[in-house]
């Protein structure tokens, strides 16, 4: 395949991250992939990347993370200096055939904006789309820049404008997925896990209540903003208030977090996190908000551990009711199917997600959305 793509990861993480990094996993998990399909990968990160690609393109030295969540003025640019390196190696050379991009908001404006001389992109939806509304609402890339959602509901609850841009959707996928009906048996111990960044719409207040209320032991992994463990986030200064995750953990979260039902262990990476997940009797999403794409959830899947979640967003897609999850409509009822997941088989939760999360099926799927927006826009007026 003679085919180079400039994947834009954006300014927030290198790539891969050291840990929690939803859409920059997801990059990492792609790009090895497209290029084993003969894609030339040309990444936007930081400079301090590592994933293995053609070539590199950096603005900032390291991940900006930090400043993600502080107030609008104070970190408006940072996106916008990211987005200016990757418009000038477009318009500097002749070699890219399409643009894929990560990058929340600023990604699609700008690329719509370079207007009709530029080449074909795709943009991929990684959030809840009711965010921007002003952005999408009004959205006209013309037959240039197209976008792809991470689920089948994320795309049914867009404006309209951008449903008229949409290619379909791609589910996400994991590593973990190879070959994860191969794997043996991990024995089970007693407690459920919450994986991924503490943040309102992930529902880790309601699952450390449900825990007490419920009586099952609860671990909840991942970051609280940019602290990635509890003893920086214990010594963080007066800034860290800002944070508005932050302000969630202090308000909500920590006073249900006792160390003994409910314990915070911070981000676990890499054989940690996988024999912490694979270890419990269930994953619990006590979802508030209609999760575009779900990581953690295939990731689970892989490990050999059931679902339990609210049924909101794309985990009805994601999971098959009584045989790799159990899905509730509310939270009382999420709590009714704890004692109900002892009944689930673990190897159909891997079956399931080597069946249709591996990092190949993400790919080739990517690989046709390539070929349908390059020939959208080869043949647009002009």
């Amino acid at each position: 395949m003679s085919l180079t793509v400039l994947m834009n990861a954006g300014p927030w993480l290198p790539v891969p991250p050291p840990g929690y990094g939803g859409i920059e996993n997801v990059v990492a998990t792609l790009v090895p992939e497209l290029r084993r399909l003969g894609v030339r990968v040309v990444l936007a990160s930081t400079a301090d990347a590592t994933l293995p690609v053609d070539e590199l393109l950096s603005v900032f030295p390291d991940g900006q993370f930090g400043a993600l969540q502080r107030p609008y003025n104070q970190v408006c640019g940072i996106s916008h200096a990211h987005l200016s390196g990757v418009v000038r190696a477009l318009r500097e050379r002749d070699d890219i055939d399409l643009v894929h991009d990560h990058v929340e908001a600023v990604g699609l404006a700008v690329l719509t904006a370079m207007g009709p001389g530029s080449g074909p992109a795709l943009h991929t939806l990684h959030w809840d789309l009711g965010k921007h509304p002003d952005l999408y609402g009004y959205l006209d890339g013309g037959d240039r820049v197209r976008v792809n959602g991470v689920s089948a509901a994320q795309l049914a609850r867009a404006p309209q404008a951008l449903r008229d841009h949409a290619v379909g959707h791609v589910h996400l996928a994991t590593p973990l997925a190879v070959e994860a009906d191969r794997r043996p048996p991990v024995e089970k111990s007693d407690h459920l896990v919450i994986l991924g960044r503490i943040t309102p719409g992930k529902g880790q207040h309601v699952g450390a209540r449900l825990a007490h209320q419920a009586g099952f032991d609860l671990v909840l992994a991942g970051p609280v903003g940019p602290y990635r463990r509890p003893e920086e986030l214990a010594a963080a200064g007066p800034e860290a208030g800002q944070n508005p995750d932050v302000r969630y953990w202090r308000e909500q979260v920590a006073p249900l977090v006792d160390g003994d039902r409910v314990r915070w262990v911070g981000m676990v990476a890499g054989t940690a996190r996988d024999e912490l997940v694979a270890a419990a009797r269930a994953s619990l999403f006590p979802l508030c908000w209609e999760e575009p794409g779900g990581t953690a959830v295939i990731e689970s899947l892989a490990l050999g551990t059931p679902v339990l979640a609210i049924g909101r967003g794309c985990l009805p897609e994601l999971i098959e009711h009584g045989r790799t999850g159990l899905l509730a409509d509310d939270e009382d009822g999420l709590a009714d199917l704890v004692r109900e997941a002892a009944g689930l088989d673990e190897r159909d939760c891997r079956r399931e997600a080597s069946r249709r999360f591996t990092p190949t099926i993400m790919a080739e799927r990517y690989v046709e959305l390539y070929e349908q927006v390059r020939r959208s826009a080869a043949a647009a007026p002009g």
